[in-house]
């Protein structure tokens, strides 16, 4: 548990970088969102906060939803595709690691 989830579950953050992307998960009130960077190339993964929704991929953390998947697999095929990388090039915060059904 990183020093942000000490102080409050909901205002929990983690970071991880790799390959020229950088990966920030966040929790708010309502939702778990792991956005990336590349470039300024954007793309997001976010789920209800208790964990049991399908996962929303979306441009932005805070962008229309695009899609919803079921495995966290098929999320990050579809955030790689939008920045144009490959699946195995995204870094996935420690904290994240658990998204999806």
């Amino acid at each position: 548990m990183s020093d942000a989830d000490a102080t409050d579950e909901h205002d929990a953050t983690d970071t991880a970088e790799a390959n020229g992307i950088t990966a920030r998960y966040e929790e708010t009130d309502a939702e778990r969102v792991l956005s990336y960077d590349r470039d300024g190339r954007t793309a997001a993964v976010a789920q209800n906060v208790e964990g049991y929704a399908m996962l929303k991929v979306r441009p932005t953390a805070d962008g229309d939803e695009l899609e919803r998947y079921y495995g966290f697999d098929m999320a990050l095929d579809h955030v790689a595709e939008l920045l144009g990388v490959g699946v195995n090039d995204l870094p996935v915060p420690d904290a994240a690691a658990d998204m999806g059904m």
